[in-house]
C-alpha cells in the first residue's frame, strides 16, 4: 500500500530534516511551499515572505482553506510520499477525502527559541531577521489554523535533541507498519 505522510508544524521545528531523511529511504517529496513559491512568480507576486505569505492566504480566500493541498493532490502518484507543509485541518481533509487510510498525519515540534534560532541559520529568503518577525510568521500560521492542525497529528515527533537523534526518531516512523 502506498503510504502518504502529511508533514506539518511550526516554521524551523524540522520538517525539512524529516525530509531529507524520507528521501534517503525512497520516499517522493511534494511541499505545499514550493507549490505556492513557484505559482507567485506566475502571478506577478514579489519573492518575499510577506509577499508570498500573503498571496497563500489570498489564494485561501478566494477558492477556499483546502486550496493549497488541491493543487498538490496532481503531483501524488502511487510511489510512498511525503507531504511536507500542510498548515490546517482544512488541507489535511482534502488529503485524507482523496488519499483515505493512505494518508497519516506527522507534527514536528520543537521549542519557539530553538526554532527561530535555526530559521536564521538556515538564511533563506523567507527567514525572519527579528523576533518580531518570527512571531508574525508564527502568527500568520496559526491563523490558518497551524495550531489546530498540529494537534490533530497522529504522530509527534519531538526535536529538541541532536540532529542525529531525531533522524532516528524519523527512521523508526518510516519503518513502522501500519
Amino acid at each position: 500500500m502506498t503510504r502518504v505522510y502529511i508533514l506539518t508544524g511550526m516554521p524551523g521545528a524540522g520538517k525539512e530534516e524529516f525530509v531529507k531523511v524520507a528521501q534517503e529511504n525512497g520516499y517522493k517529496v511534494v511541499r505545499m511551499g514550493d507549490v505556492v513559491r513557484e505559482e507567485a512568480p506566475r502571478r506577478g507576486i514579489a519573492m518575499s515572505d510577506q509577499d508570498v505569505g500573503g498571496f497563500a492566504s489570498s489564494e485561501r480566500k478566494k477558492h477556499g482553506p483546502g486550496i493549497w493541498a488541491t493543487r498538490c493532490i496532481p503531483l501524488i502518484g502511487d510511489d510512498d510520499t511525503v507531504i511536507d507543509g500542510s498548515r490546517s485541518t482544512f488541507e489535511f481533509n482534502v488529503f485524507r477525502k482523496t488519499l483515505g487510510d493512505k494518508v497519516r498525519l506527522v507534527a514536528i515540534h520543537a521549542s519557539p527559541s530553538l526554532r527561530f534560532e535555526r530559521l536564521k541559520r538556515r538564511n533563506r529568503f523567507d527567514a525572519p531577521r527579528t523576533e518580531e518577525e518570527f512571531r508574525q510568521r508564527d502568527e500568520r500560521g496559526k491563523g490558518w489554523g497551524l495550531g489546530d492542525l498540529i494537534v490533530k497529528a497522529e504522530l509527534i515527533i519531538i526535536n529538541e535533541g541532536t540532529l542525529e537523534e531525531f533522524y532516528d526518531k524519523v527512521r523508526e516512523v518510516l519503518n513502522e507498519a501500519w
